[in-house]
């Protein structure tokens, strides 16, 4: 039998925070669209059962495209149960505007609910989950009452530590649910993937986010696939990397590069030595220390990597190292502009070097796009 444990989907997102509103509408609608492989990958798989641990929603405040888009999936495969949790994100308002449930969508509330997915020669396989994320429930977590003989599978949302933290809402104290019987904690909440021992006898997870969403959200992401012998009652669980695009954050050391061709000279052999593919996102962080009179225009450096990648950001975090020797007998208005700037006590030498920077680049007639 095989179970598939996913999490903090957040469908509707915005997803304005970095790209463009023509690029936000399309991702947007990619991570609905990511909802239907998922789905699709369960139906191929023949999985018993999906579990959603929070967050398929990123707003209370939900589309009608998205409810019904999810809704259709869940009816139109009767042969998969679908448990959900609501997440610190969204509350019952996808539940409450649905006039009759799909009778595979079993959902949680506020009181344990238990759900036998299985029984298989008197062994059962259990889902017990809790809604902590609601207004109406009161801490502290308490633990479900779970059967030794079963295999116990519990769904929450929020996040661990070793003990009971009271200033935190949504804290999940492992100490409490270690020697309860609990065979795999799924979890929602973080958005990478982390799993760890749940003694005597299991484990927790974090399925992580099935799709980054910004560069916050770097690496795989995914969901994870339990399988469980029905025979041997042994299981096993395993990361399935899913997301259509990844997100990568590419520091490019410029030091003494002069000029943009220069720069993006060195981007693209940074680039070929990693994994990132032409529908990625890409965060380029430039570094290193350059000198006062070099230039590198990070519109055209965006532009021309744009080209061979779906989204490209390039943030400029290089220093520049003044050499105020040169400048010292310089009798231009140049050198005297450096001079004046190297007498002024009031700036540090960073917002110095910039001054001279943007400074020298003016008196040569260029355009100062990034000099603000």
């Amino acid at each position: 039998m095989k179970i598939i444990h996913c999490a903090d989907l957040h469908l509707d997102s915005r997803l304005t925070t970095h790209l463009t509103p023509q690029l936000a509408r399309q991702r947007k609608t990619e991570l609905l669209r990511n909802f239907k492989r998922l789905v699709d990958y369960a139906q191929n798989k023949r999985v018993a059962a999906l579990i959603i641990a929070g967050d398929l929603f990123d707003t209370p405040i939900i589309s009608a495209t998205a409810r019904n888009l999810v809704l259709d999936e869940i009816q139109s495969h009767s042969q998969i149960k679908f448990y959900y949790l609501p997440g610190n994100h969204e509350t019952d308002s996808f539940l409450e505007a649905v006039d009759h449930l799909p009778d595979n969508l079993l959902t949680f509330g506020t009181k344990w609910q238990s759900y036998e997915l299985a029984n298989l020669n008197n062994w059962r396989i259990m889902v017990s989950g809790l809604n902590i994320n609601d207004p109406q429930f009161q801490p502290p977590l308490t633990t479900p009452k779970l059967e030794t003989a079963d295999f116990n599978l519990v769904v929450l949302h929020g996040q661990i530590s070793q003990y009971q933290n009271r200033n935190l809402a949504d804290n999940i104290a492992l100490n409490q649910l270690a020697n309860q019987a609990i065979d795999y904690l799924a979890l929602g909440h973080l958005h990478q993937y982390q799993s760890g021992s749940l003694p005597p006898r299991g484990k927790y997870c974090y399925a992580g986010c099935l799709e980054g969403r910004g560069f916050d959200e770097l690496g795989e992401h995914g969901f994870v696939e339990l399988t469980i012998n029905e025979q041997t009652h042994q299981w096993q669980s395993e990361f399935v990397p899913f997301a259509q695009r990844r997100l990568f954050e590419i520091g490019v050391d410029i030091t003494n590069c002069q000029t943009t061709m220069a720069v993006e000279k060195q981007i693209q052999q940074q680039l070929q030595s990693s994994s990132c593919s032409a529908r990625d996102l890409l965060k380029i962080v430039l570094t290193g220390s350059i000198s006062e009179t070099s230039e590198h225009s990070l519109l055209q450096l965006q532009q021309d990597l744009q080209a061979d990648y779906y989204f490209v950001k390039v943030v400029d975090q290089s220093k520049i190292a003044v050499d105020y020797h040169q400048y010292l007998n310089d009798i231009s208005l140049k050198g005297e502009f450096v001079r004046l700037l190297q007498q002024d006590q009031t700036l540090d030498e960073q917002q110095r070097a910039k001054i001279i920077h943007c400074g020298l680049r003016a008196l040569n007639g260029e355009e100062l796009e990034e000099c603000d």
